[in-house]
């Protein structure tokens, strides 16, 4: 079967791209890139999507003027719940908002229950995903048995199995000689370790930013330092034993000046950071919505300008989500006792392109690479580019398109979203995934 993608900007930083050109898929592989292709032969993209997603024998051709064509976005940080908390998202749930949300790859990380510390559950994880994922799933395994700190996975075998990286987001490895080894294994299979940094000591009951905000909430506060010493900890050891390793979910602008110190020194160290980082701050916690309620916590006016300033300059290289789904009635608790964590598969491109592109912040080109090239080179998958002969995932963005994020139309079966009712500008418009459309127009197939 072909699909010709016709008259959209394609933009791929990978190869250096930008053009208004037709894109030509073939068995789901990109076949051609050129100026013109004629569609003479070619049916008129059905308005039943199930047409063409069913059809064996139809060519079919649609006309995209006006739409930005790039490499399919990646999500490098998602919990999908599964096995364990169906309740909160299953596997087809999470992709289905995955896709809505722009992104043809997610990573889902290890907390789940029981946890992806072993060969079984990341083939459970995979199988899922074979039956019912609308994109790509990569697993990433744990570091340590039941993400206790105490005793390492059987990394290997979860290697052979497929997962793309390790990591006990969700807590901090606090043993360093633990740490040390699994970074040594990670570096036998070229895995990135990616490190959720919170000292729980420092932290101890902090559900908030340390600060003015926490002392007029009359909350426990969370100083910044929590997270960046394991930050500087961290670094020290991915030098120690030459593995690379990436910060996840960067809150503080210390942590930043630490990123950029070791990124000088030559280092391969990587960070990310996810869009309500750069889109709120502790002030706006004032209406104790739980939904507000992360961790890392959501920090001052200056750790937000600094993120900004952060990605502009590039020590920040990947945007992700961080989407961690909850149900309802936990996230209805006080904010002291609600779980942290809220859903953004569907939000943060949306978010990005309003708070990051259209702000100035980033170029075109720089935006994409925090979605594309940037975590495919981390993961080291072989994704993030438009290229001949390549898996044909692509993300389609009306840039303009201007919207109001409505939870209840949300894919996740989980809502637990601050950012219900807020006016974005830029949306992902088609989503596909190995040539078959998964999206269009918010609607998925």
């Amino acid at each position: 079967m072909k699909l010709l993608l016709k008259g959209g900007r394609v933009f791929d930083p990978s190869s250096g791209i930008d053009c208004i050109s037709d894109v030509l898929i073939i068995d789901g592989m990109i076949n051609s890139i050129e100026k013109e292709i004629d569609p003479q032969n070619f049916t008129s993209f059905p308005s039943d999507i199930s047409e063409f997603n069913s059809s064996e024998n139809k060519d079919f051709y649609i006309d995209l003027s006006g739409k930005i064509l790039a490499p399919g976005f990646i999500d490098m940080h998602t919990h999908l719940r599964s096995p364990g908390r169906e309740d909160e998202e299953t596997i087809e749930s999470g992709t289905m908002a995955a896709v809505a949300g722009g992104f043809t790859s997610i990573a889902c990380m290890a907390n789940t229950d029981p946890v992806n510390d072993s060969q079984s559950v990341t083939e459970f994880i995979l199988s899922e995903a074979k039956k019912h994922g609308r994109c790509n799933v990569y697993p990433v395994g744990a570091v340590t048995k039941g993400l206790k700190g105490e005793m390492l996975s059987e990394i290997g075998e979860m290697y052979n199995t497929g997962i793309a990286a390790l990591s006990d987001d969700g807590v901090t490895i606090m043993d360093s000689n633990i740490l040390r080894r699994g970074l040594e294994y990670a570096s036998m299979f070229g895995l990135t370790v990616i490190c959720h940094c919170e000292d729980p000591y420092l932290k101890k009951d902090g559900v908030m930013h340390e600060g003015y905000y926490s002392t007029y909430l009359g909350l426990p506060g969370s100083p910044r330092e929590s997270e960046e010493h394991i930050v500087f900890r961290n670094a020290l050891f991915s030098r120690m034993v030459s593995t690379p390793v990436h910060i996840a979910h960067i809150s503080s602008r210390g942590s930043i000046q630490i990123l950029e110190y070791w990124k000088n020194k030559g280092l391969k160290i990587t960070g990310e950071c996810c869009p309500h980082y750069f889109s709120l701050s502790d002030k706006d916690l004032s209406d104790y919505d739980t939904n507000k309620k992360v961790n890392p916590p959501i920090r001052d006016e200056e750790d937000r300008k600094a993120i900004l300033s952060a990605l502009k300059s590039g020590i920040i290289d990947v945007i992700a989500s961080d989407h961690a789904p909850h149900a309802s009635q936990e996230k209805e608790l006080d904010f002291i006792n609600a779980p942290s964590g809220l859903i953004g598969l569907e939000t943060t491109v949306s978010l990005s392109l309003s708070r990051i592109y259209h702000d100035g912040i980033l170029s075109l080109r720089e935006f994409v690479e925090k979605f594309t090239i940037n975590p495919a080179r981390i993961l080291n998958l072989d994704k993030g580019s438009l290229s001949i002969g390549k898996d044909a995932d692509i993300t389609i963005l009306d840039l303009d398109r201007e919207w109001t994020v409505d939870k209840m139309k949300f894919y996740s079966k989980s809502k637990n979203t601050p950012f219900d009712g807020w006016k974005v500008k830029g949306k992902p418009y088609m989503t596909i995934v190995k040539g078959a459309i998964k999206m269009v127009d918010g609607h998925v197939f």
